[in-house]
């Protein structure tokens, strides 16, 4: 048994929900942020046995996109980097699979 913790952009969520639902895997979703421009991001958490980690994988790889998007000036931030406002990649996904020594649902 395996846990498995996918933080994906928000865009790619409802369609990665749908296709977990499709396929019979079950999570949660939790909306959180963080990263470089704070936004905001859905983490699933994915309760799952060894042998279907590689197809909840593929799913996530299918439909959570990397997308380019421009970030503004802001002078807050401190640095002339960001004098003129720069274009970067968002998106994709980050993804742990971590061991479980017990998984029981009511």
């Amino acid at each position: 048994m395996k846990l498995i913790i996918a933080i994906v952009q928000n865009k790619d969520a409802d369609e990665l929900a749908k296709h977990f639902i499709e396929n019979d895997i079950r999570a949660t979703k939790l909306a959180t942020s963080g990263g470089f421009l704070k936004a905001g991001n859905t983490t699933f958490m994915i309760g799952i046995s060894d042998e279907r980690v590689e197809q909840v994988i593929d799913l996530i790889k299918e439909y959570s996109h990397k997308r380019e998007q421009y970030l503004a000036p802001n002078m807050s931030m401190g640095s002339t980097m960001f004098a003129k406002g720069v274009e970067v990649e968002v998106g994709g996904a980050t993804v742990f699979v971590l061991p479980v020594e017990s998984f029981v649902q009511f």
